[in-house]
């Protein structure tokens, strides 16, 4: 089931659209250029980990069970060159979903094919969140 997650607060603010593809797979789109770059003209890490981190969740959330939320617990991720402007794009998979932490996978890679950076990832399950989570999104 594809389902479209890019309406959340920082996707819009990136302009990045995030597609849930189903089974624990997930791609984050991102069209590079200077409001993206950081001092020296390149597309900021801080970005390409968003769009890993945000293409990882809603890979997880296509296989958690009703009730269940997920939270990262720590992700890896390693600059291989850099980018400049273009689509970017994050395809995500899980590698294990565990019953209390998953495990994925994520590659960001230019316009032209060209491995960007690589990501790995562990997610929490959360059955149930805690009072002060529910407190907060009211």
């Amino acid at each position: 089931m594809m389902s479209d997650t890019s309406g959340f607060p920082l996707s819009e603010f990136l302009d990045m659209a995030v597609v849930d593809e189903g089974g624990g797979r997930a791609t984050a789109r991102l069209d590079a250029g200077p409001v993206h770059h950081n001092p020296h003209g390149f597309v900021h890490g801080a970005v390409l980990f968003a769009m890993a981190d945000t293409s990882m969740g809603a890979a997880v959330m296509g296989v958690l069970g009703p009730g269940q939320r997920c939270s990262t617990i720590e992700l890896q991720l390693r600059f291989l060159r850099p980018a400049v402007t273009g689509l970017l794009t994050a395809e995500t998979a899980v590698v294990k979903p565990g019953r209390k932490v998953i495990h994925l996978e994520s590659r960001i890679a230019d316009d032209e094919g060209r491995l960007i950076a690589t990501a790995t990832s562990s997610f929490a399950v959360v059955d149930e969140p805690p009072e002060s989570i529910d407190a907060a999104a009211r």
